[in-house]
């Protein structure tokens, strides 16, 4: 039974890491579609969101069927908690994407046009993405504690966001709601971070066996 659960195990390993790959991919392709302002391709990213959401399903039944056959123990199962958990994060870290998108469409029907640059927050929140997806392939624990470090930075900037476009707010009260529209892309920027935070524990708490949230 041990070499079809390792099996199961491998195989599940692969679906989220292939989800992964596919929430990264709808990711940058927000952040992309705003800096290019590409409206057509920000609402491809909101149209094909069901995609993930069924992925996402796919990966959790499978879970849930393997341990109800095999009954895994110790580190096998907290493999699957772990799975479980990090899909779910994943799930909504593309729901932020099409948010994004969703954001970056409403604030182009607006004359005014206001810009804010999101490229280093979003760099560095998909560095962090990535980052979380290799420490779970290669369990490299060093490497997901640097992401949740790198996190810091985030709220950072996204803090940064809040105060110049508060600034904003006051010398154009008349641009008010384009740029509180605008705000939430960092918003949600700040939260994918949180989300990549959130994956990078699990993958602590796979190899090391502790649960570290709310230090």
């Amino acid at each position: 039974m041990t070499g079809h659960l390792q099996r199961e195990i491998e195989k599940i390993k692969k679906e989220i890491l292939s989800l992964g790959a596919m929430v990264e991919d709808r990711f940058q392709k927000a952040i992309y579609a705003v800096k290019t302002g590409d409206l057509e391709l920000a609402q491809k990213i909101i149209d094909t969101d069901f995609q993930i959401d069924e992925r996402e399903i796919e990966v959790e039944e499978e879970c849930l069927k393997v341990l109800a056959l095999y009954q895994p123990v110790a580190m096998d199962l907290r493999f699957f908690v772990v799975v479980i958990k990090i899909n779910n994060d994943l799930e909504r870290i593309a729901d932020y994407a099409a948010n994004i998108s969703r954001r970056f469409i409403t604030s182009s029907q607006d004359p005014n046009k206001f810009k804010y640059d999101y490229t280093s927050m979003a760099d560095q929140a998909a560095k962090m993405l990535r980052m979380s997806l290799d420490a779970l392939v290669r369990m490299d624990v060093d490497m997901a504690y640097n992401v949740m470090e790198m996190d810091k930075d985030v709220n950072i900037m996204r803090n940064d966001a809040y105060d110049s476009m508060k600034k904003d707010i006051q010398k154009h009260p008349e641009m008010v709601g384009e740029i509180i529209n605008m705000y939430l892309i960092s918003r949600h920027l700040e939260r994918i971070g949180d989300h990549t935070t959130n994956i990078a524990e699990e993958v602590i708490y796979l190899i090391e066996g502790e649960i570290i949230r709310h230090r």
